[in-house]
């Protein structure tokens, strides 16, 4: 009942707020896996998985409407993106209920294609990946995304045009049991970095028009690198190391994407499983979520009350803290709004998206949105920047 009067309710709003919006966020949610004393367990006849679409104004966010939309809770944070004008969004499922045997989950293949221009929005395409799509980004052209199979060793990649997505092959990374995760562009769309966490190597790829070819040049940052963004100047890169779960801190390393070739230059502890990682669109601030402990069992002596977001900045090609503050548990995205202060946090055991504010190095809770389902990614669109010629 909730989901149905929330969805009416919010789609009267967005008739009316829509032509007004100043920036949206998405968070894709799941409904098929819940956490039950520290694992993840699958959901008897769930409801569907949706999208929430949010309208950030003025440092407040308000929910304009959700729409069923398959999601997974599987794989980074960033299984959302938006493309820029915010016309167009794409969203991954890793996983799906396996019909075989429903306690179980299996690796789906599914990329949704969302008009967000339609009044309300809608899904206007259904897109084959590989086996279980999960990270994905769209580059800052707006006219290419890259998709991470996380179990298949391969990105797929889809050309762009207006509202429509089109399949245009993958590229051959490593084995199945490499984990590709998550890729993301550089500014001017010639570079990709992907995350590969099952045996913790970053692949660069080279773009070059339609054509994406791994350059087999390989970084090593911590263990299982995971979430990852580069920022708007391209002059660096971070990446989350989620680490092997088992109750010691973990890392977010810096890459100096300058240097030739580009390579890691500093690593920094953060905590129990760094999750979501984002950086700001004026690229002075990294936000990362780290779970801290919030999705263990009761019994584990590294049980946590709550996640953590923690601020970094970057000064001389090294990490320095921000600030921290609480939130809640088995914790997953973040991502900044254009002001480069309001901070958007998902949480899949509330079933929320938390809003922060970054007011001169401090950051305050400003409240919290309810959504259809644990909040397994939230992204805003990477904006299009200037970039000088070569």
């Amino acid at each position: 009942m909730r989901h149905g009067y929330l969805a009416s309710t919010a789609v009267g709003l967005l008739m009316l707020a829509w032509p007004a919006l100043a920036e949206i966020a998405i968070s894709a949610n799941d409904n098929k896996l819940v956490l039950v004393n520290g694992v993840g367990t699958v959901v008897k006849d769930p409801p569907p998985d949706t999208i929430s679409i949010i309208d950030v104004k003025g440092g407040k966010a308000k929910l304009l409407t959700e729409i069923a939309v398959p999601a997974s809770v599987v794989g980074p944070p960033l299984s959302v993106a938006i493309a820029p004008g915010e016309k167009l969004a794409l969203v991954t499922a890793a996983m799906k209920i396996n019909p075989a045997d429903p306690t179980k989950q299996v690796a789906d293949n599914k990329l949704s294609v969302i008009d967000l221009e339609s009044n309300p929005p809608k899904v206007i395409a259904t897109l084959e990946t590989g086996a279980s799509p999960a990270g994905l980004s769209i580059n800052r052209q707006g006219t290419m995304a890259l998709v991470a199979n996380r179990e298949e060793g391969s990105v797929s990649v889809f050309k762009i045009a207006g509202k429509q997505v089109t399949a245009a092959g993958k590229v051959a990374i490593a084995d199945a049991k490499s984990g590709v995760s998550h890729p993301m562009f550089t500014p001017d769309g010639k570079t990709a970095l992907v995350t590969r966490d099952g045996d913790s190597f970053i692949s660069v790829l080279k773009i070059d028009g339609d054509q994406v070819t791994y350059t087999k040049r390989d970084m090593s940052a911590g263990q299982r690198p995971y979430g990852m963004d580069i920022s708007s100047r391209g002059d660096f890169a971070v990446v989350a190391n989620i680490g092997r779960g088992g109750g010691d801190s973990d890392t977010v390393s810096l890459i100096d994407m300058k240097a030739e070739p580009p390579r890691v230059v500093d690593t920094i502890t953060v905590g129990q499983t760094p999750e979501g990682i984002k950086i700001s669109p004026d690229g002075r601030t990294i936000g990362v979520v780290v779970m801290n402990g919030s999705n263990k069992a009761k019994e584990s002596p590294f049980l946590s009350d709550h996640g953590k977001l923690v601020l970094l900045t970057v000064k001389g090609k090294k990490f320095v803290r921000l600030a921290e503050a609480k939130i809640g548990h088995w914790s997953q995205g973040v991502a900044f709004a254009s002001d480069n202060k309001t901070i958007l946090v998902g949480n899949m055991v509330e079933k929320n998206v938390q809003i922060f504010q970054l007011d001169d190095g401090k950051l305050a809770n400003t409240g919290e949105i309810k959504v259809g389902g644990g909040s397994a990614a939230v992204r805003f669109a990477d904006k299009p920047v200037k970039v000088k010629a070569d």
